[in-house]
């Protein structure tokens, strides 16, 4: 086979790059929390420019023992949260102790067409000690449609206040063919002392 040699092969000739990939995932926004607040809501950039949107949360910490982190949306910009969920909620978990783990389904965090915030966590066991906390990631799906309802699903692990590690998922959908346009996360109670959100628009492939 002949080796074929281009007569111009420097760099400096190139004009143009043709489909120069510039990652599937662009992130959006970014809510970094250093004290107290008592929610962090994304109301801007969730519309029809992506078919999914992702929210990784990061190392989120209470400020009070025994919380829950959870999340609702909005169809109005962020005025008003408690959008009709349903969905479902399981769990799996281990403690350092190596004496007590399993898979369970947990009715306490799943909801039917309820305007209750959805869980994240488990019902009152996230921690405060300073190397406790939770990270995940939500998906959300369709958002801005105006016929379908608006899914999503996610998995969170955090570091549960008797030294358990437990792993959540957690899915379900927004009963509404309005378009879901923010989202809101909080604790049940009080404030979330610290962490990063940040919200990202996932390419179509």
């Amino acid at each position: 086979m002949a080796l074929v040699k281009y007569n111009n092969n420097s760099i400096s000739a190139v004009t143009a790059l043709d489909s120069v990939p510039s990652g599937d995932m662009v992130l959006l926004n970014t809510n970094t929390i250093t004290s107290g607040v008592s929610s962090s809501s994304f109301t801007s950039n969730i519309d029809s420019t992506y078919n999914t949107y992702v929210f990784k949360f990061i190392n989120i910490h209470p400020s009070s023992e025994g919380n829950r982190f959870r999340f609702q949306g909005s169809t109005d910009g962020g005025s008003t949260y408690g959008v009709n969920i349903t969905s479902s909620f399981f769990k799996a978990f281990h403690n350092e102790a190596d004496n007590s783990s399993g898979v369970s389904y947990d009715a306490n965090n799943d909801l039917a067409n309820s305007t209750s915030y959805q869980q994240i966590n488990l019902d009152d066991d996230l921690g405060t000690d300073n190397d406790q906390g939770l990270s995940g990631t939500l998906y959300l799906f369709s958002p801005s449609s105006t016929t379908f309802v608006k899914h999503f699903f996610g998995t969170s692990n955090f570091y549960h206040r008797s030294d358990f590690s437990v792993q959540c998922f957690y899915g379900g959908f927004f009963n509404t063919t309005s378009a879901i346009d923010a989202i809101d996360f909080e604790m049940a109670t009080n404030n979330i002392d610290s962490g990063i959100i940040k919200m990202y628009g996932l390419r179509e492939s």
